[in-house]
C-alpha cells in the first residue's frame, strides 16, 4: 500500500502540523532510533508526494502499540478531517509528551 496520498487527506495546513507535531512529540522516541527513524519518515511523507516511506517498512520497524496507532491516522486520513481531529485528541491523551534526550544531553555537555 502506497503512502503518497496522505498529504492531501488534511482539511488545512493546521490540522496536518497538528498531526505531524503528535508523531513528533508523542511518538518518535530516541530512545529506540530505528522506530524513532521510521516515524520521522512517516513524519516528512505527510507533506511530500514521494514515498519516503512504505506500509511494510512502518511494519517491520515500529512497536506494536505504536504500528496500531499509526494505521489508525492513515484510516482517518482516508477517512474524514473529523477523524483526524479524533485521533489527536486520542494520541494525546494515550501517549505523553516524550522527553528528547538527544538535545538535553547536547545542552548538558555545553554548559
Amino acid at each position: 500500500m502506497t503512502l503518497t496520498d496522505l498529504r492531501t487527506g488534511f482539511r488545512d495546513d493546521e490540522q496536518r502540523r497538528r498531526v505531524r507535531r503528535v508523531i513528533h512529540d508523542r511518538l518518535a522516541d530516541d530512545r529506540d532510533p530505528q522506530e524513532c527513524r521510521f516515524l520521522m519518515r512517516l513524519w516528512w511523507q505527510l507533506v511530500m508526494s514521494y514515498q519516503e516511506v512504505s506500509m511494510d517498512e512502518l511494519s517491520r520497524n515500529i512497536g506494536k502499540p505504536k504500528l496500531d496507532v499509526i494505521e489508525a491516522l492513515i484510516s482517518a486520513i482516508r477517512s474524514s478531517h473529523t477523524e483526524i481531529d479524533a485521533w489527536v485528541a486520542t494520541t494525546e491523551r494515550s501517549f505523553p509528551v516524550i522527553q528528547d534526550r538527544g538535545f538535553k544531553a547536547a545542552r548538558s555537555a555545553d554548559s
